[in-house]
């Protein structure tokens, strides 16, 4: 079970976008993950008559290291470490470390 899932909210904590927020838009792989808005480049793009594609310059989200994001809590305003806890029905639920409150609704 990842800490870090497709939609949640996160804070980047290093790099040239430190203290920005945004939304987990997927996992590229189990140690970077691309979050809206966040680490773009632009990218020169040729045009591509067959698939619709005009050419010019584009904005495009790279990949950012999972170690440079938490996930942010809406209590505390702040990143936040996440923990594991196993419910008394049986269910495994991410738990947020400072309010042992339950990231997953």
């Amino acid at each position: 079970m990842n800490r870090i899932r497709k939609g949640d909210d996160v804070i980047i904590i290093a790099g040239k976008d430190k203290g920005r927020q945004g939304t987990v838009i997927r996992l590229v792989d189990d140690e970077r993950l691309l979050v809206e808005g966040v680490n773009v480049a632009k990218k020169h793009q040729k045009p591509d008559p067959n698939r619709g594609q005009g050419g010019g310059i584009i904005d495009k989200e790279m990949p950012i290291h999972i170690s440079n994001v938490m996930v942010y809590n809406p209590v505390t305003k702040k990143g936040d470490r996440i923990g594991f806890k196993t419910l008394e029905d049986g269910r495994k639920v991410r738990i947020f470390k400072s309010t042992q409150e339950v990231v997953d609704v």
